[in-house]
């Protein structure tokens, strides 16, 4: 029913390739453990008498928003370096350095720190890591991961994030009480273990086959995807994926190298627009407002137990993303990103309205807005968490993978860091005071979502990531991209007469060359 069970004509064992799409997801944890910590460490007593510069022994609003955003800043320098990290240390060698020195250096200065300075110096350097991760990764599963269940294995990393979140919050309202350091290095020192975990597992993992047909290592590409798909390396079901994904490169590096310049133009241009926008948009539902600044904003509006509210929240966004990793197979990726936007709309206008209407005292007000911010993460986290990751997974060719991914993770991390710097603005007294009706901002910006998906997004459930290419040079209008099928193989290109010509020429090309074969095999028959 959720083609979670491979389809029969595939050849070979799938297991290997999710097992290792999934554990490389671990990789989320660093992402969403990082994001998560801050929101209970800025609340937490000691921290604020110790880091607090102020008489009154809280954080002006210029101070909160540089502690979160600089993250975010960090992730966003981290996410548009990925490009060289993935294309000249590879994808697996790129993700143990990003971890195992850049990451590792940020949490090292932010356990050691008892001042502002190297507190906010330390969360830069994790942020750079954690931007470097949050490319690297979703490109990693995507070139291992098979067509059949490929949307599953990436999206498990947005349910690596909810996990890390999740985590964050536990071990924050485990030490919140503490009258010492551990109140918040133990949180934070904490990181060292989830980034041991992945460095390790790489040094046992394979480097995608992509990639090292991209680098002109054919012989250990197919060691590499034999490895995958547990076969043979001259199994005639590997030297077919193999060869076609090769084709598929070197026509894409016959029409010319993708530069930077290169990815603004034409198709690829319409994907990485898409892309962007999709990672923007992500973030502008408001989803990190509530793992950012909820504990606080809980604690503002006169919630009881704004820590145990966090909880119950991240349990919810942890439990709410395996729908999200079962439908986007069966529902495709238009139509769960559609369905989840709807849902975040209607509910974050709901809360906001709540919000406005009733005090803050109101104790059953308290628990209808409780109830519906729930049920928005639960549309989020089942539709727009883990799709916008599969969906940039898929988008772009592999001469510009990298630098497409980093630039559509970037914009992930732009909008991230400018809500994260202006919520405080947003809803403190001593400015905007929007309170819940910051809920409206968010609704608007889901309502718009909506519009997106219908126009821009194209359904690629299914389609190898060679056949998305065919998708965007065939079809121009995204509600039309369901009816579409493969028509080119890229390996049977003539290498001399077909180079130059367009996907929709070769496509008709091909499908003549195949309807005159058929009618000579039947003419064959007839004679016999």
């Amino acid at each position: 029913m959720f083609m979670l069970t491979k389809p029969k004509d595939v050849p070979g064992k799938s297991w290997p390739a999710i097992l290792i799409g999934l554990f490389v997801a671990f990789g989320g944890v660093l992402y969403g453990y990082d994001t998560g910590t801050i929101s209970g460490i800025l609340a937490m007593k000691y921290w604020l008498r110790q880091f607090s510069t102020e008489t009154n022994g809280e954080l002006t609003s210029s101070q909160d928003s540089l502690i979160v955003s600089i993250l975010s800043a960090g992730t966003f320098f981290g996410a548009l370096t990925a490009a060289p990290f993935g294309d000249l240390l590879g994808r697996r060698w790129g993700l143990m350095v990003s971890t195992g020195l850049v990451f590792n250096f940020g949490v090292i200065l932010q356990t050691a720190s008892t001042s502002q300075p190297l507190f906010i110096a330390g969360r830069f350097f994790a942020g750079y890591g954690v931007g470097l991760v949050s490319a690297l990764i979703p490109m990693y599963q995507s070139e291992t991961s098979p067509k059949w269940i490929r949307g599953t294995v990436v999206g498990a990393y947005q349910l690596a994030i909810t996990i890390g979140l999740f985590l964050a919050a536990i071990v924050n309202n485990s030490t919140k009480d503490r009258e010492d350091s551990g109140s918040y290095r133990i949180p934070i020192a904490v990181q060292f273990l989830w980034s041991i975990i992945l460095v390790v597992g790489l040094f046992f993992l394979p480097e995608t086959p992509r990639y090292l047909i991209k680098t002109d290592r054919y012989d250990e590409a197919a060691k590499s995807l034999a490895k995958l798909r547990r076969l043979p390396v001259d199994h005639p079901a590997v030297l077919e994926e193999l060869n076609e994904v090769q084709a598929n490169h070197l026509y894409e590096m016959s029409l010319g190298k993708a530069t930077y310049i290169d990815c603004f133009k034409g198709t690829l241009g319409k994907r990485l627009l898409t892309g962007c926008l999709l990672q923007s948009l992500q973030q502008l539902t408001g989803v990190n407002f509530i793992f950012y600044y909820g504990t606080q904003y809980f604690t503002r509006a006169g919630f009881q137990n704004p820590f145990i509210i966090q909880v119950i929240t991240n349990s919810v966004n942890v439990v709410s993303t395996f729908p999200g990793l079962l439908l986007v197979e069966k529902l495709g990726r238009r139509g769960l990103l559609l369905m989840g936007a709807i849902g975040m709309c209607v509910c974050q206008f709901i809360v906001a309205s709540v919000g406005t209407a009733s005090s803050t005292s109101d104790l059953p007000s308290q628990r209808a807005s409780i109830a519906f911010v729930c049920l928005y993460i639960f549309f989020f986290a089942s539709s727009w968490g883990p799709v916008a990751w599969v969906v940039t997974g898929e988008l772009f060719p592999l001469k510009a993978r990298a630098k497409c991914l980093s630039m559509t993770t970037a914009s992930n991390w732009l909008l991230n860091w400018a809500i994260a710097y202006a919520t405080p603005y947003m809803v403190n007294e001593d400015h905007a005071n929007l309170q819940s009706k910051v809920f409206f901002v968010w609704g608007s910006f889901c309502f718009v979502c909506i519009a997106f998906v219908y126009f821009m997004i194209y359904e690629t459930k299914g389609l190898t990531l060679e056949q998305v290419d065919e998708l965007y040079g065939t079809v121009s209008q995204a509600w039309k991209s369901k009816t579409f099928h493969p028509q080119v193989h890229f390996a049977d290109v003539d290498h001399t007469g077909e180079r130059k010509l367009s996907l929709v020429d070769m496509a008709n090309n091909q499908e003549r060359k195949r309807s005159v074969q058929h009618e000579e095999a039947a003419h064959a028959t007839e004679k016999i």
